[in-house]
């Protein structure tokens, strides 16, 4: 048995891992997209680094577009199976890639109406028929029921904590004749996250995959969230008259800043401004969360015993129309603007930078993680110029970050999910989804605390199991 990794090798985006039995049955968990990673990403999603027609199965852990985002193409080039996921993320998924695909098509044909002399015409990776195919081949596996794929394979999936619908991968594999137990973390979500339920326990595994997105780094004895969100907010709506333009993905973390701006509502604590998600995605994201309440912890399930809607408040409107987003530009009144992407590299939240970075009244508010590369990651590292749209703009707005709204667990969320394992009966820890300086010394971490074989992969790297 082999496993491969073709996607958040060292990197934080473009999850696609591949094990391979001896019968050359193929399982992929995961069929993330590359997002951020500047020129390469165009060539990194453009090849698998495997067949996908000879793909068996596929298992999806969660609907983030890095995770899922190129399930349309597989599919495009002839991958035939099943794709196994919770409810909850077939829901997610189906509006996230419909949106990517619509994204990608309208992007291409704004740069292919500015292509230069030479330049060749820009092709989007998948079209919307291509993600109405792949929804068809989505088959649910419910939390914590065990599943059998085929003989010698069968799935189980437990709640990861990270987003709606979000699962770790637990996989028993008969291979000739041996059992070996896989398990996946996917995105390994907060404990006592304001939104969802923990991350739960998991039978012991020979081998774990493991996300690392904040092996370093420690998101407790913050302030909270809401009154950071509150200052921001004063200081520049109310006192530089200027807007707060919000990059948040659509999914997960824009309805953690509603329930934020929605609790300080209910305290009677936010300002008399304006307040716009500009994503019809955002809205649909948040319809999907508001049908799947179950997900939801028990602080949650509280407040809607007294607020029967936890992301609505006075003062709020969903922005669907491109006129609408188009002419918040033209409003000079201040406002806070919510809208995808959360790494600022595509969708409408790019043209509001490009209108409002270069006016010192304006704040941009980065409240996730982003891959370096990005355009929010290049914010955040205090770049005073930055590219939109192949100009090239000065930053003269300020630029703020709220680093403790990512939906990952930092290192010790991360220690606590492996807490349920017995370190001398893991075989070997893979580390995935992180930047490698941040992996190498999670992996001395995981080695204080008894996981003695703990490995990096690089991209298409694979091993013998």
């Amino acid at each position: 048995m082999k496993i491969a990794f073709h996607g958040a090798a060292r990197v934080v985006t473009g999850t696609k891992h591949l094990i391979t039995l001896t019968n050359g049955t193929q399982i992929l968990l995961d069929c993330g997209m590359f997002q951020g990673m500047a020129e390469a990403t165009d060539e990194l999603n453009s090849y698998f680094g495997f067949q996908p027609s000879a793909i068996n199965h596929v298992v999806l852990s969660h609907a983030h577009i890095d995770h899922c985002g190129l399930l349309p193409r597989l599919v495009a080039e002839g991958f035939e199976g099943h794709i196994y996921a919770t409810p909850g993320t077939m829901d997610l998924a189906r509006i996230l890639l419909m949106d990517s695909a619509k994204i990608q098509e309208q992007d291409a044909e704004y740069m292919n109406r500015h292509l230069r002399e030479g330049e060749k015409p820009v092709q989007p990776l998948y079209k919307e028929e291509d993600v109405i195919k792949t929804i068809s081949r989505f088959k649910i596996v419910e939390y914590n029921e065990p599943f059998e794929i085929e003989p010698n394979i069968s799935l189980l999936l437990t709640d990861a904590g990270h987003i709606l619908g979000s699962a770790a991968v637990h996989l028993t594999l008969i291979d000739e004749g041996k059992e070996t137990h896989i398990t996946f973390s996917g995105d390994v979500g907060r404990y006592e996250d304001p939104l969802l339920k923990d991350p739960q326990t998991f039978p012991q595994a020979d081998y774990i995959l493991l996300e690392s997105t904040y092996g370093d780094s420690l998101h407790k004895n913050l302030d909270p969230i809401e009154d950071l969100l509150l200052e921001i907010i004063n200081h520049t709506c109310l006192i530089k008259k200027g807007k707060v333009i919000i990059p948040a993905f659509s999914v997960g973390r824009t309805q953690e800043l509603l329930y934020a701006l929605n609790g300080l509502a209910l305290e009677n604590k936010l300002p008399d401004v304006p307040f716009y998600v500009d994503s019809p995605l955002s809205l649909q994201a948040t319809q999907v969360l508001q049908n799947h309440t179950e997900v939801l912890n028990k602080e949650v399930q509280k407040v809607l015993k007294v607020d029967h809607d936890v992301f609505g408040f006075q003062g709020l409107r969903f922005i669907e129309s491109i006129e609408e987003s188009k002419a918040l530009n033209d409003d000079p009144r201040p406002c806070v603007i919510i809208s995808a992407s959360g790494m600022a590299e595509g969708g409408r939240v790019k043209h509001h930078i490009r209108n409002n970075i270069g006016n010192q009244k304006n704040t941009i508010l980065m409240v996730g993680y982003c891959e370096p590369n990005s355009l929010g990651g290049r914010l955040i590292a205090g770049d005073k110029t930055v590219e939109l749209f192949r100009e090239k703009y000065h930053v003269v707005a300020e630029v703020q970050s709220i680093k403790s709204m990512s939906a990952h667990g930092d290192y010790e969320d991360l220690l606590h999910f492996l807490a349920c394992q017995d370190p001398a009966a893991v075989k070997r820890v893979f580390l995935v989804h992180g930047e490698y300086e941040v992996q190498q010394r999670f992996a001395q971490r995981l080695i204080d605390n008894g996981f003695k074989r703990v490995a990096i992969p690089e991209q298409h790297q694979e091993y013998e199991l």
